[in-house]
């Protein structure tokens, strides 16, 4: 059984921790905030994480 992410609220996520990036705060403790700020499930959790390891890499 797959499970259907929300879009909208994985895009809130990430626009919320992007916003608090520009604040210069620590991405990690941002990470454990999330999940819990937005209710992400275990798979939005991982899309969110693999974002921004991936622009973390690109930089």
């Amino acid at each position: 059984m797959s499970t259907i992410m929300d879009q909208k609220r994985v895009e809130q996520a990430i626009r919320w921790i992007d916003g608090e990036l520009q604040e210069k705060k620590d991405l990690t403790k941002l990470l454990e905030e999330v999940g819990m700020r937005f209710n992400l499930s275990p798979q939005e959790m991982e899309f969110v994480l693999r974002f921004f390891k991936e622009e973390k890499n690109n930089k």
